[in-house]
């Protein structure tokens, strides 16, 4: 759990063995501390046991500034997305109004919002689960990214058919435009001089040998440079490009142009991003864009981005920089 600086000290008496056990509390205000101690007397329990507001438990009104100080921003940032897919998920159901109203709508979308969905568990997960000695509890990443490929690879199958993939057109400047964009997101460690990104996904977690590390990495790569490639594409470039411009996004023809769509897609794709990757994710978004203008071709788009994606896994292993995915 993050110290902040108004972090106090509570001394938590047990009644079981007698002994006291220290836990913090971030932002704790000073006169809940002055409460414990006129409460306990500086005494424990078991020697005032007549007070019975030692019984009762102070707690803060809860307000945006002690929810971000209990989650942090990344908490919160998946906590929107969450949100965000709850509000279509009523509203498509029972209104019928948002997208995913139509089995078109959510072939393009349930991909997309399962993962999302699973990546905001394992962010509650280790937010509470922090500090746990089990690793399902304090490292949920190292069983959510299987799900997510397995759960996802499933869902895209399925809506598959809805696609209409062809053939990538101009492979070669699609191409290019995946190898400028793994540029966009190294440069920070390579030639500006950024901390390296060591915390992350470790394919060596539960060992550097045998069969579970093969199947752990080929999972992630999987996932790295074939699911998300198309569960994203799908969704900002195949979808949402398109019915910004129109409701119905059937009638509109990939890579059509409006200044809407380019600016909303490319803000969107970029908060779905980390803070620190959001300078590359945002140039990222706009170089996508263009492919898709250019190309006029959804598979193109899957392309530019699983060449980026693949690049970057081999540096991520190269450099065993595990932040970066």
């Amino acid at each position: 759990m993050p110290d902040g600086p108004n972090s106090q000290l509570f001394r938590i008496h047990s009644r079981g063995d007698g002994h006291g056990r220290v836990i913090v509390l971030p932002e704790v205000d000073q006169h809940l501390i002055q409460h414990q101690e006129r409460c306990t007397g500086g005494h424990d329990d078991e020697e005032n046991p007549s007070n019975e507001n030692c019984r009762t438990i102070a707690t803060r009104p809860c307000t945006l500034r002690t929810v971000r100080g209990q989650l942090g921003f990344e908490q919160l940032q998946e906590l929107f997305w969450c949100c965000l897919v709850g509000f279509d998920f009523v509203h498509g159901v029972h209104l019928r109004l948002m997208f995913g109203a139509n089995p078109k709508e959510r072939a393009y979308l349930a991909p997309f919002l399962a993962f999302l969905l699973l990546l905001a568990l394992g962010g509650a997960v280790k937010h509470f689960g922090d500090g746990r000695a089990f690793w399902v509890f304090s490292e949920p990443r190292y069983w959510v990214f299987p799900l997510q490929t397995v759960l996802c690879t499933v869902l895209l199958v399925r809506g598959w058919p809805r696609y209409g993939m062809q053939a990538p057109r101009r492979p070669l400047f699609t191409i290019g435009i995946g190898v400028l964009a793994l540029l966009l997101w190294i440069a920070p460690q390579e030639w500006l001089g950024a901390p390296r990104r060591m915390d992350g996904f470790n394919p060596e977690f539960f060992g550097a040998t045998g069969w579970f590390y093969a199947a752990h990495l080929g999972l992630r790569l999987l996932c790295l440079v074939v699911v998300i490639p198309l569960l994203e594409e799908i969704f900002w470039r195949g979808f949402l490009l398109r019915y910004l411009i129109d409701e119905d996004f059937t009638r509109v023809p990939m890579g059509t142009f409006s200044w809407r769509s380019f600016a909303i897609v490319t803000a969107g794709f970029c908060l779905e991003h980390r803070p620190p990757d959001w300078p590359a994710a945002i140039l990222t978004g706009a170089l996508y864009n263009l492919v898709a203008y250019r190309t006029r071709s959804l598979s193109s788009c899957v392309l530019v981005h699983a060449v980026t994606n693949a690049l970057l896994g081999a540096y991520v292993l190269h450099s065993r920089q595990w932040g970066f995915w």
